[in-house]
């Protein structure tokens, strides 16, 4: 039997969250690759409900931008002036269909960790049990800030008394007034009958200590009616817990990059040092792919399988295919084939594509770069706007000069040709298949195949210089030494004087 689906969920993503002392509205801050109400929809929208609406408020136009680019099917609606988790969940039910009938799901924009098997556990038990009302609660040490679950003789939920109004009735000593010491708490996530949350918040005031419509008050109310309010308890204490400030946020993010890096293990990745890895949410590790320290995979990076990433890689929507090895990297939107082998100490820009087998050594940098089955880039070269055909080689130092200060302009290599080392390519240019560029060259023209283009000065070997020019140092010393060494060894031989002006081109 299928799981039943919630004819709506409600994501409250209103507050202000002033404890973030931010400037970024606290449902935006990003853990593990995606937004706090990111992490809030994926869950909910997980359940596959009829309808998914947001509620926003606090820097509204950035919250529903957001809300729009990840979630463009769910439903934005504005909280007015009054105040009040009750009061939210009233506007979004005002942005939904009048005949709306079934559960109707309540949870939170800053629970980062609740997942949709939690919520379809809840709905479950919600509809098994005829309720008009189920609220998620868990046991937790330390209650403060949360509101109690206020349970009646039979064990039933009676209502629930939020944190600030139990101080209140412990210091007036007025009903209650031992639920400060409760440890079952409210997790702000609820499963309601439609038609009893629509009818319950229409009776629900803002007098309370905190002057706020509390969807807490429709627990009593529905309890008033006739109806059935139940618990649904969890033991993952973390689901329930919601983020106020950076310190939590920091501690979420944590416990969430430990949860991603175990199933990875789980699934079949070998991670060396789980506690400097970090992997984002959307990230898929294969089986067998050997993780080291230090390791960042962020976005919508894939990893295949049996490859070796890390140490100190930073991968960012990134795909590596199977077999690669990818070693003290910085990638970001670049592609790495099967086998393929980049780094040390390399940084593939966007747009990097690097064949099957293919090679990016020690401190190269590539920029929308294509670089064909087998071809090598092998170190300290720049490598930008290039297409590298299949077993290509590009020697070390070669730098691809693709900007002349307005334009970025294209290198074509063909397959199989060599560029030898200190070279500079002055886009555009073409490199046919099966050529050499000849090391040194500065080559601006077009090479064909079976040709070498030789594009440097000649060279010339100038006799005296360094008498003439650097007189009294250790190189003239040493010049001096080596030319009467030569001479005690071969008497025969003649030295040409230091004087002389110039000597022939070798």
């Amino acid at each position: 039997m299928s799981a039943p689906r919630p004819a709506a969920v409600i994501v409250l993503a209103a507050g202000e969250g002033t404890r973030m002392k931010s400037d970024i509205p606290k449902v935006l801050h990003t853990i593990g690759g995606r937004s706090l109400v990111g992490h809030a929809v994926a869950a909910a929208r997980g359940t596959e409900p009829s309808h998914l609406a947001v509620v926003v408020r606090h820097q509204r136009e950035r919250v529903a931008a957001h809300i729009a680019e990840i979630a463009p099917d769910a439903t934005i609606a504005d909280q007015d002036e009054v105040k009040g988790t009750g009061r939210a969940a009233e506007c979004a039910l005002e942005m939904l269909p009048g005949d709306l009938s079934g559960t109707v799901l309540v949870t939170y924009g800053d629970v980062p960790l609740l997942a949709t098997q939690t919520l379809t556990e809840l709905t479950t038990a919600h509809e098994q049990g005829g309720n008009a009302v189920t609220v998620l609660t868990a046991v937790v040490p330390n209650p403060t800030g949360y509101g109690r679950i206020l349970r009646d003789a039979a064990g039933s939920v009676a209502g629930i008394i939020e944190h600030k109004d139990a101080l209140k009735a412990r210091e007036e000593g007025t009903e209650h007034k031992d639920a400060v010491e409760i440890r079952e708490i409210n997790s702000g996530i609820y499963a309601f009958d439609a038609a009893v949350l629509r009818e319950s918040l229409a009776k629900v005031t803002t007098d309370n200590a905190q002057g706020e419509k509390y969807l807490t008050d429709v627990l009593g109310l529905a309890r008033e009616a006739g109806g059935r309010v139940e618990a649904h308890t969890i033991d993952d204490l973390m689901q329930t817990e919601g983020v106020n400030d950076k310190v939590q946020l920091a501690a979420m993010g944590r416990e969430l990059n430990k949860r991603i890096v175990e199933q990875a293990m789980r699934d079949g990745a070998i991670v060396i040092d789980p506690a400097t890895t970090f992997v984002d949410v959307e990230v898929t590790i294969g089986r067998d792919t050997v993780v080291h320290p230090n390791t960042q995979l962020r976005g919508a990076t894939t990893i295949g399988v049996n490859c070796e990433i890390g140490p100190d890689t930073t991968l960012v929507d990134t795909e590596v295919g199977d077999g690669a090895s990818v070693v003290r990297t910085q990638a970001q939107l670049a592609k790495v084939g099967d086998e393929a082998t980049v780094g040390p100490f390399s940084f593939l820009r966007p747009g990097t594509e690097l064949g099957a087998k293919g090679k990016i050594g020690g401190f190269v940098e590539t920029k929308n770069a294509q670089i064909g089955d087998g071809a090598k880039v092998p170190h300290l070269t720049y490598c930008g706007d290039a297409v590298i055909g299949e077993g290509a080689n590009i020697g070390a130092g070669t730098i691809f000069a693709n900007y002349d200060g307005v334009n970025k302009h294209v290198t074509h290599v063909g397959a199989h040709s060599f560029v030898g080392s200190d070279s500079v390519l002055i886009a555009p240019v073409t490199i046919a298949p099966g050529a050499y560029v000849a090391a040194g060259s500065a080559v601006d023209g077009d090479v064909n195949s079976g040709q070498i283009a030789v594009a440097r000065g000649r060279q010339r070997n100038i006799d005296g210089w360094v008498e003439r020019r650097r007189s009294g140092t250790k190189t003239h010393e040493a010049a001096q030494n080596n030319a009467r060494a030569a001479t005690n060894a071969d008497p025969s031989t003649t030295v040409a004087p230091e004087s002389a002006d110039e000597g022939t081109s070798k």
